[in-house]
């Protein structure tokens, strides 16, 4: 196929008849939807059967209702409940079960001892932390320092003027570079599968067409409200907005007359406080990008959609059935509270 024609394929959109809100998660072996005052999850157990709980959304306090202030509170609580409904999935999976019968180590029995069946959720607890360490990392300390290193090299020429393009474009190649690596490991890549089963299943109830395997395998799996479309609006915006406000190491060194390396950590500092802003502009964009469907949002979600095709893979029947078996609960009787 040629590249004119899958860049195509990519962002063009298929006109719903039927924009809803509900939106979901891949999990381990399973998938979770979640509506508008209702959401389920659907995990394959070992044993071939369909495991479904489904609970009721409390409805959200004031601060997740304001426009850009939502947006920070959103995201910092769906990614708190995607580690908890993903440590929920590994455990009904059977992922973490014991296959053989090697004897426990030390450490392990006293995990045993300590957390018992908890542990699942220390550990993801700690996988957590560990994960946003690594974010902030590889995300802004690197592209900092790696810039400063660059400006070394160039002796008195000041290209300072271009550390925030410099750095984002870095950050950018960062998490593409990163997506492609985790699309090579069988697991993730299972797991991607799962993620364009749920997009094709939303795309299918947008379309007002029956939840049937059938009718599902032939909607697309990018989606213009994924989660990829938003890490890629956060990045590129974070760009626009570091570039607006000046936040220069070299400013530091002038102003306080600290070293290079002290100036790159106060600047990270400084970028890291103005990180609820660049999330809360970035999700109330993603918000309008689902709701219209014109030439604008297009161009907006079209870099994130075509990164879909490293984040999404097409799934099988028994994956689409998981979708199916979590989308359905969580459809409202009367569809107009449901429409964006």
């Amino acid at each position: 196929m040629r590249k004119e024609q899958v860049l195509s394929d990519i962002i063009k959109h298929e006109k719903p008849l039927h924009r809803t809100k509900i939106g979901g998660q891949a999990l381990i072996e399973g998938i979770m939807m979640r509506g508008v005052g209702k959401a389920a999850m659907a995990v394959r157990k070992k044993d071939g059967e369909i495991a479904v709980e489904e609970w009721e959304i409390k409805a959200g306090k004031w601060y997740q209702k304001i426009p850009f202030v939502r947006g920070v509170f959103n995201f910092l609580l769906q990614m708190i409940d995607g580690y908890k409904y993903i440590s929920k999935s590994a455990e009904i999976s059977g992922m973490m079960d014991e296959d053989g019968e090697e004897e426990q180590t030390k450490f392990e029995k006293w995990l045993d001892d300590k957390f018992g069946e908890k542990i699942m959720n220390v550990v993801m607890g700690i996988a957590m932390v560990l994960g946003v360490a690594l974010a902030v990392l590889l995300f802004v300390f690197c592209p900092t320092w790696i810039f400063s290193g660059i400006q070394a090299l160039f002796g008195e020429t000041d290209i300072s003027a271009f550390r925030s393009l410099f750095e984002g474009i870095l950050k950018i190649v960062i998490f593409i570079g990163y997506l492609w690596l985790t699309s090579l490991m069988k697991d993730i890549r299972r797991t991607y599968e799962y993620h364009g089963a749920e997009h094709k299943t939303i795309a299918c109830y947008e379309a007002g067409e029956e939840l049937t395997v059938e009718n599902i395998k032939k909607h697309r799996r990018f989606h213009p409200r994924c989660g990829t479309n938003f890490v890629f609006l956060v990045l590129a915006i974070s760009i626009l907005i570091y570039s607006i406000v000046p936040i220069n190491s070299e400013m530091f060194i002038a102003a306080f007359g600290v070293s290079q390396f002290i100036a790159d950590f106060i600047r990270v500092v400084c970028k890291l406080v103005l990180l609820p802003v660049v999330v809360g502009v970035s999700y109330e964009v993603i918000r309008l990008a689902g709701k219209y469907d014109n030439p604008v949002t297009r161009v907006i979600c079209a870099p994130g959609m075509a990164l879909q095709r490293l984040t999404t893979r097409e799934p099988d029947a028994s994956q689409i059935e998981c979708a199916i078996a979590a989308m359905k609960p969580v459809i409202p009787e009367n569809k107009e509270i449901d429409k964006w």
